[in-house]
């Protein structure tokens, strides 16, 4: 056995690297399929079959078929890369079995790409030759970065190249040192140390000639970003920087052999065979690294305090009860790459001194479980976890544990609660975890996104990481974009990157050329934030400041037809039904609070029962036990302060400008437009409008229950809201 962690994975590394080649990379094609729980949704397991029943079909073609995590884009599901030899990877979306016989018949039996089912023809974009993406960082910009910025404008315009070049500017992408940096696709090659003479031979070469300037161009060893070219979408993800989800849509996630080939187990084995783990802590304490649930609390001030306790057993959780409305990172991590988290913890149960870890996740996430628990066998089996970790004479193993979906479980000590087998309540600190948590031992917490930044860290360079981001807010955020905007999806940006350059840049914008309203960032404790706020950094004290927090990374645009009061409600009532009701802040204060937007949008409140509103708000926060309750009136009161017009509306006007609430809502029959052809009298289904055929009929507004149906079936416009 070798005598050095590092030597048991690069013998664990080398093993994996000749058996993947014999059998999946030695082909002629290879076919992947995104297999998260959102992709399986939308059909990738029906594409799957049919492509492996092709494949059966013809014996004789040397391809290979197999399955990846998420790609980040929800809006185009089910995304099947197509891989050849020699080629760049070509990716289609919204693949249906149909699709995908005809994907199987031309582009692997005939080598014919389907473009028309690819990603940038769905995108629009399939008329572009070249995109260039130049860093617009701030260590680019202190080395002439304006200036190269209007040489590559200048020389593209002298080579009257102007309408085959898109240029787009990006947060840093982590290669100060070698700025001014750009990269260039679909070639995916990236050039450093730009300087006028260099822009002027690339665009001469390169984009005139179609001959790469080999000289220019940059070679990395990092594991961050090294797949963004196998993305292909340079809008989507040109601005994106993957550290979390470095891996997540091109490794197989049931394949440790696969994460292995990616550097995979190196970070753990070179913590555990060559620091000790104050060294560890001070890494991660120069990295500035924050944990990425919400809190932003400093990683390395926790896992300190945790390791001075003197106790013989400690533990690490790892926080995966995500639980927010329209929030699915960590699910999606976990499912796309489970060996990452796998691998945090590791580093992070040396670090403290841990004997154990534990994964709370909920039962809603089945495919997420499963895919933990087969990573879990796997690293046993290569000795990564268990007895004798690496060989290091160091006992550590991790356990899956599966809660019920309890919002107030993501709180640490309602989650530690849970673990041990009680109703999941959150108790009073101090004592906190770190001295005094599970089982009453000294315990760190941290959630699925920091552990997976940990790798990160220890192999691409503490020093690197803290450089990217803004002042206490270093590295990179994970965002699922939701609600009114054209690319739905999961994204992950430097710290630092606006709401505008996620919601346009990379989210495409509002769709129908609707307007933008408001944004509303870390879920359900979250605030929502008006159109003057879309320069505002994503950071968490950039947030803060503006009203809202970073939280667990819930991102949801709202376009100009959302009513901002019915948000409100719709959010206190999931806190409403989450709370456990241990104390009677958040217990009653969240029920007061919903109690009075309910009668706001049935028309029943007055002015009076909006200050009413706002107190509550006031006292729930300030007196609540846990963050839930603290935070709980949050979206009514950043709502409250940006759109209080609307709020007046709805108590003094009895109106709803999104026609959104229906007791402020009402249905009238315009009686020169109405025909009597009944239609809209078949389909009310309380019977309330009445009238003989060819005649105008009309709707009795005591019986009618506002749901909208004959405005809906009527196909001459005659049926008006009021």
């Amino acid at each position: 056995m070798p005598d050095k962690p590092v030597e048991l994975v690069r013998e664990s590394r080398n093993a994996a690297i000749w058996g993947l080649f014999e059998n999946k990379f030695n082909i002629d094609y290879r076919i992947t399929i995104g297999s998260a729980t959102c992709e399986n949704a939308a059909g990738s397991r029906e594409v799957y079959q049919t492509f492996s029943r092709l494949m059966q079909e013809h014996p004789d073609v040397n391809v290979r078929l197999g399955n990846v995590g998420c790609t980040g884009r929800c809006d185009m599901e089910p995304v099947v890369t197509v891989i050849a030899r020699s080629s760049t990877p070509i990716k289609y979306v919204h693949v249906t079995p149909r699709k995908a016989e005809r994907i199987f018949n031309e582009h692997i039996l005939n080598n014919t790409p389907v473009r028309e089912f690819s990603m940038h023809v769905a995108d629009g974009r399939e008329d572009v030759r070249r995109v260039v993406s130049i860093c617009n960082g701030d260590s680019c910009q202190s080395k002439d970065g304006n200036a190269t910025l209007a040489n590559l404008f200048q020389s593209i315009k002298d080579h009257d190249l102007a309408d085959k070049v898109i240029i787009t500017r990006t947060r840093c992408q982590g290669q100060c040192e070698v700025g001014p940096v750009m990269h260039v696709y679909p070639e995916n090659v990236t050039y450093v140390n730009l300087t006028r003479d260099k822009i002027e031979r690339i665009v001469d070469e390169h984009f005139g000639r179609n001959k790469v300037v080999g000289d220019y161009i940059s070679v990395t060893p990092r594991v961050t970003n090294r797949f963004i070219p196998f993305f292909g979408d340079v809008h989507f993800y040109g601005k994106q920087l993957r550290m979390t989800l470095r891996n997540c849509g091109v490794i197989d996630p049931e394949s440790i052999e696969e994460y292995l080939l990616v550097r995979g187990y190196e970070a753990a084995a070179r913590v555990i065979g060559d620091m000790t783990p104050q060294q560890v802590i001070e890494k991660v304490k120069t990295s500035v690294l924050r944990g990425r649930g919400g809190g932003g609390f400093p990683t390395a001030t926790k896992w300190d305090l945790a390791a001075k306790q003197s106790a013989k057993e400690k533990y690490v959780i790892c926080n995966a009860d995500e639980g927010d409305p329209g929030a699915f990172m960590d699910r999606s991590t976990i499912e796309g790459d489970p060996h990452t988290v796998l691998e945090g913890m590791i580093i992070s149960g040396y670090a403290i001194g841990a004997c154990k870890g534990f994964i709370y996740t909920r039962i809603e996430y089945p495919l997420a479980i499963e895919r933990l628990n087969k990573a879990i066998d796997e690293a046993h089996k290569k000795g990564f976890l268990g007895a004798n970790v690496f060989g290091s004479g160091w006992d550590f193993d991790i356990e899956v544990r599966i809660g019920a979906g309890a919002f107030v479980c993501g709180e640490e000590t309602a989650l530690i609660k849970s673990i041990e087998g009680y109703r999941g309540e959150p108790v009073q600190k101090p004592p906190f975890p770190t001295v005094s948590g599970l089982w009453e031992k000294p315990t760190v917490i941290n959630n699925v996104e920091t552990y997976a930044n940990l790798p990160v860290i220890m192999l691409d360079g503490e020093d690197w990481f803290a450089a990217i981001g803004t002042g206490k807010s270093k590295g990179t955020k994970v965002f699922a974009l939701a609600g009114k905007v054209k690319h739905t999806g999961l994204i992950e940006v430097p710290m630092g990157t606006t709401l505008r350059e996620v919601i346009y840049d990379i989210g495409g914008g509002i769709p129908d050329g609707k307007k933008f309203k408001a944004v509303q960032t870390g879920g359900p404790a979250g605030g929502c934030l008006p159109e003057q706020y879309l320069d505002t950094e994503v950071d968490y004290d950039s947030l803060t400041s503006a009203g809202s927090i970073m939280g667990s990374g819930g991102m949801i645009v709202m376009d100009e037809d959302t009513c901002m009061v019915s948000l409100a409600r719709y959010f206190m009532e999931f806190m409403v039904e989450e709370s456990c009701g241990q104390c009677t802040p958040c217990r009653a204060g969240t029920f007061i609070i919903l109690d009075i937007l309910n009668d706001i949008v049935k028309g029943k409140a007055t002015l009076n029962d909006l200050k009413k509103l706002e107190d509550a708000c006031s006292v729930t926060t300030k007196a609540s036990l846990c963050g839930l309750g603290k935070c709980a009136p949050n979206p009514v009161l950043s709502t409250i302060k940006h759109f209080r017009d609307e709020y007046i509306e709805h108590i003094v006007d009895k109106k709803c400008r999104a026609n959104e609430c229906k007791g402020l809502v009402t249905y009238e029959i315009i009686s020169d437009k109405c025909i009597g052809c009944k239609a809209c009298a078949r389909k009310c289904p309380v019977n309330c409008i009445t009238g003989f055929r060819k005649e105008p009929h009309f709707i009795h507004q005591e019986v009618c229950i506002k749901c909208g149906t004959c405005y809906e079936v009527c196909k001459f416009d005659a049926i008006k809201i009021a």
